[in-house]
């Protein structure tokens, strides 16, 4: 028992010297890009992930739908600017995939036989906040944004794994902590808060990363994904197939020319929400 106390107080100790500073954050940031794939992984042109999303209301599964997300990075502008969303999405659901949702710089639209329906401004803008906190965006797209800053705070262990943690925080006043995990360098958890927009009480949003695979190139990608808000799991994904660099076109993630647009009122496509 005194070796184990010894032991435990040596750890402690030794977490305790680990400096707080921007430095040591970018550090543990840079350290995280390696391990996903270096310059590999910041050359990524396009991804396509497919696999199996359950969505749950109080921790009750509420639906599941076979899904399939296709993104495309976009060329960052020169400065980068705050804010730039960096990509294009399409999710598409079913065997078949001839219901989907689009997402790009104009807006969100969801697609079904009976056409197009515009994504509501509420909707696509909680798009946008989520992809500006998800830090696998940041590290791929974000990095070089003025205004990014990143604090160190620390080691803290989670479920079982010893974590570096650090806060990104960007101009806009998002921040965004990342747990890191200290042997493998890959990000294991991150967390932020919102209020909501009407009754403006705090929301917290977690997101879990797991089971990182190489898929190809020596970029790493986490084949599962799980959410949880204000401590209720609400999403998980599991992939079974994640591949890089496919040479997406632009059709993918425009709308068809002469499809219907639908009027924009009524309820919104619930499925694959990542």
């Amino acid at each position: 028992m005194r070796g184990l106390a010894l032991w435990v107080m040596c750890a402690s100790a030794l977490c305790g010297q680990t400096p707080r500073t921007p430095e040591r954050a970018k550090q543990v940031v840079e350290e995280a890009l390696r391990a996903l794939g270096g310059e590999n992984f910041l050359a990524m042109r396009d991804r396509v992930e497919e696999g199996r999303s359950y969505a749950f209301y109080r921790e009750d599964l509420s639906g599941m739908s076979r899904v399939k997300f296709y993104i495309r990075y976009l060329t960052a502008p020169e400065p980068l600017t705050p804010d730039f969303l960096g990509q294009r999405e399409r999710r598409a659901f079913g065997k078949n995939e001839d219901v989907y949702i689009i997402f790009n710089e104009e807006g969100g639209w969801e697609v079904t036989y009976r056409g197009a329906k515009p994504m509501g401004e509420a909707l696509y803008e909680s798009y946008k906040e989520t992809l500006l906190h998800n830090v696998l965006h940041t590290l791929r797209v974000r990095l070089k944004e003025p205004g990014m800053a990143f604090d160190a705070l620390g080691t803290e262990i989670v479920e079982n794994q010893p974590c570096n943690v650090v806060r990104i925080v960007d101009s806009a006043n998002r921040q965004t902590t990342v747990w890191f995990h200290q042997s493998t360098k890959l990000p294991v958890r991150q967390r932020w808060e919102k209020r909501d927009p009407k009754l403006k009480f705090r929301i917290e949003e977690v997101t879990i990363f797991d089971k990182y695979r190489d898929v190809g190139g020596g970029v790493l990608w986490p084949f599962v994904v799980r959410r949880e808000r204000n401590g209720e799991r609400n999403f998980e994904m599991y992939a079974d197939m994640v591949t890089i660099n496919r040479g997406l076109g632009d059709e993918l993630f425009t709308l068809p020319a002469g499809m219907k647009i639908l009027d924009p009122k009524g309820s919104n496509l619930r499925p694959g929400r990542k």
